[in-house]
């Protein structure tokens, strides 16, 4: 069993035809800051989804209780992920809302 690596990469969809931050500010078409929130809870809910396989598989036998344990971690860690990116996303714009007119 290969264990690739949880990164920016696998979450956010860096590296794979996403459009870069640049060129979504320039309106060329790109993709859009709802859209990538969206991936983003995409992502999230596909990690908690396969980490509730893996245990039931676990509970069934087909799967290892190391693979199962991977897959609850990596969910994790996507969930982590996006929680903080929320934290992000509300403090600024509590800091937007906070600046004077």
């Amino acid at each position: 069993m290969a264990i690739d690596a949880i990164t920016a990469k696998v979450i956010t969809g860096v590296g794979t035809g996403a459009a870069s931050p640049a060129s979504s500010l320039a309106g060329d078409g790109g993709e859009g800051f709802g859209a990538a929130l969206s991936r983003l809870v995409g992502t999230v809910e596909q990690s908690q989804a396969s980490a509730n396989q893996a245990v039931n598989g676990m509970l069934g036998g087909q799967i290892d209780v190391h693979d199962a344990m991977i897959a609850l971690q990596r969910a994790d860690l996507t969930l982590q992920f996006g929680v903080q990116v929320r934290n992000k996303l509300m403090t600024a714009y509590q800091e937007i809302m906070r600046m004077p007119v």
